[in-house]
């Protein structure tokens, strides 16, 4: 018969909501059916009735049930979207009539006689039948009338299949919330979970499965599952990554539920699951840190930061300012950039305006950073501000040596000038072998601050590879690919980098700036490299985006298939904190130091890139150009006084 509702009908009232009056009105109508079934079995049938009696008993129970439909206000429920805080009402609904006559009850034959005659009156045996049919009744209807609305008045919707990771409270919520999505059809086919004692068993009806059963090709295709949600949030990384990798492989979208205390005022919707992103597959277990030497650091000091509106020095200023510092400096040349930190801070250190001063400066202006020493007289220096762009400063080496070589010799002879504590740089792990003009400005650089260290001034560097989510670096690109709809481009299939999170980078880089004792080289654990073209698969695979091509246009100049962190001759000490480890490098003479790195400035000022690259070749003699201009230098360099 339903299926015979003609569609001009269907098309007309498919979005209405049905008025509340007409509920309560179908809700009334409910109850007389209730009372007369009750009456009915009561009696054995309708033709044993008691008028009289049965008038009276109606009449009452009905004014008091509709005082509580009132009270409850069961009818003012959206039936489509009915769940389990309607199922209460209907009880307390039922619930409460029932009690009142059975109170009255009590009361009424305390007297002798009865003051209402028992024919009157609903017996204990009665109220319980009734209210027992009307609850019964009600969460029919309703469900009845949820059944016909998804049917054929709900807007047809794009289905999906999905399978949830995690048969905990997070799973249930997750599946509560899929089933009330309203733009998405959401079958929930199974759920997964390590817990033994659940698996074999049922939510809601779905089963719980072993991760081995579900996560199959046979299972994926039988039950046409599309997407999985892990439903764990306080799962262990690697597991997530393991889950997620499988999954991919498999062809599967994946989503995470993300932690409570990300919900939006407490509550959870489906709109709130998040994709997983590429940086969840590079993450790795949290670094436990012990903060007290950083607090011993820090806190009270005046700290300078360069480069401070970057990627890297960014991340340092906001750590720092939970030490505590007495002042932190931050400087950069970079207006908007600064501008969006200074923004930032202030909104959320609002409780330290002042011990916080942004300075706009270039380190290669030499009376202006000396300016800023004077003003401040800070008393650690954390310098990251650098040229990093590999291509750009193989075709600007006059800018890569300025800025990463002599302002940084700027910093360090102003930082001896004015007695700073520390100095730490940030370097990378292109400075070692380097195949390129800015690794082997770093090098230069790192040469330099280690020679300068003593005992009122201690230099550290330290040293890592690329960071997640960094201005300029991979994956930004990639992203930016995906959203003009690929291609997305990779210089070499087998090139790999090491990567870590940009907070998990500056938390070390405190922490080692903290053990440093001077002329320190401290390298990161970078944990496995990675290969970019996997992780450009990967990033298409989550994207849920088909037919995106990975496009293969070749190294640019200076790259090198993969980054190494330490030189050949160069080996490792361990420190007290397992990821940090402190690299034996050779040292120069500070004269011969001193002599080649004025040429290479008298150099500079004559502005020819082959006499600068082919000076910097000669200082850093395991600079040997790959894919470059400058490689026809590698074999007429002469070595300088530094390498004899």
């Amino acid at each position: 018969m339903l299926k015979k509702i003609p569609f001009y009908i269907v098309k007309k009232y498919r979005h209405s909501t049905v008025p509340q009056w007409y509920i309560l009105i179908m809700d009334i109508v409910l109850f007389i059916l209730a009372f007369f079934l009750m009456e009915a079995f009561r009696v054995n049938g309708l033709a044993n009735l008691h008028m009289r009696g049965m008038l009276v008993k109606f009449v009452v129970s009905l004014m008091l049930t509709i005082i509580f439909y009132f009270f409850t206000g069961s009818y003012k429920s959206i039936i489509r979207h009915a769940g389990m805080s309607d199922i209460y009402k209907i009880l307390l609904t039922t619930v409460g009539p029932a009690l009142v006559c059975w109170l009255v009850n009590i009361v009424n034959y305390q007297f002798r006689p009865p003051i209402i005659p028992g024919g009157y009156l609903l017996s204990y045996r009665e109220s319980l039948m009734l209210y027992a049919i009307l609850a019964v009744l009600l969460t029919v209807s309703r469900l009845f009338m949820q059944s016909v609305y998804n049917r054929y008045f709900r807007r047809r919707r794009p289905t999906f299949n999905v399978v949830i990771y995690g048969a905990g409270a997070a799973g249930i919520i997750a599946y509560n919330a899929l089933k009330q999505e309203p733009n998405y059809e959401y079958r929930i086919v199974a759920f997964i979970d390590d817990d033994m004692s659940k698996v074999n068993q049922e939510l809601n009806g779905v089963p719980v499965m072993r991760a081995r059963t579900v996560l199959t090709p046979k299972f994926i295709e039988q039950k046409k599952v599309k997407q999985l949600i892990i439903a764990i949030p306080s799962i262990r990384v690697l597991h997530k990554q393991a889950i997620t990798n499988k999954a991919l492989d498999l062809g599967l979208t994946v989503k995470a539920v993300p932690h409570a205390s990300t919900w939006l005022n407490g509550t959870f919707s489906a709109n709130q699951i998040q994709d997983i992103k590429i940086e969840d597959l590079l993450e790795r277990e949290s670094i436990k840190l012990d903060n007290v030497n950083i607090v011993r650091e820090v806190a009270d000091k005046t700290v300078l930061v360069t480069g401070a509106a970057g990627s890297i020095g960014s991340e340092i200023c906001r750590q720092l300012m939970t030490y505590h510092p007495a002042k932190v400096i931050m400087l950069d040349q970079a207006e908007s950039p600064m501008y969006d930190l200074q923004f930032e801070l202030r909104n959320t250190f609002a409780d330290q305006l002042d011990r916080m001063e942004f300075v706009i400066a270039n380190v290669k202006d030499r009376p202006r950073i000396e300016e800023v020493f004077q003003q401040f007289r800070p008393q650690l220096v954390y310098h990251a501000a650098a040229y990093k762009h590999v291509p750009f400063m193989e075709e600007n080496p006059y800018e890569a040596v300025y800025i990463n070589v002599f302002g940084t010799r700027n910093l360090a002879d102003l930082s001896l000038q004015y007695g700073v504590q520390k100095f730490v740089m940030i370097s990378t792990d292109k400075a070692v072998n380097p195949t390129n003009v800015m690794g082997a400005t770093k090098r230069m650089a790192e040469i330099y601050i280690q020679s300068r260290s003593n005992p009122t001034t201690h230099f550290i560097t330290t040293r890592f590879g690329n960071v997640l989510g960094s201005n300029g670096s991979v994956i930004p690109l990639f992203k930016k690919q995906l959203a003009a709809g690929g291609p997305l481009t990779v210089t070499h299939r087998d090139i790999i980098r090491y990567f870590m999170t940009i907070p998990e980078a500056c938390n070390l880089v405190l922490e080692a700036g903290a053990m440093g004792e001077g002329g320190d080289i401290f390298v990161f654990d970078m944990g496995k490299p990675v290969r970019i073209y996997d992780m450009a698969r990967k990033m298409i695979q989550l994207s849920g985006m088909q037919g995106i091509e990975i496009k293969e246009i070749g190294l640019r100049p200076g790259e090198k298939l993969y980054e190494e962190l330490l030189a050949t001759k160069e080996n490792t000490i361990p420190t007290y904190h397992p990821k940090i480890m402190r690299a034996q490098v050779r040292r120069y003479p500070i004269d011969a130091i001193d002599r080649e790195y004025d040429d290479l400035w008298h150099i500079l000022e004559g502005m020819d890139d082959m006499a600068i690259v082919a000076k910097m070749k000669a200082i850093v003699p395991e600079f040997l150009s790959n894919n470059s201009i400058y490689c026809k230098l590698d074999t007429s360099t002469p070595p300088s006084a530094l390498n004899e």
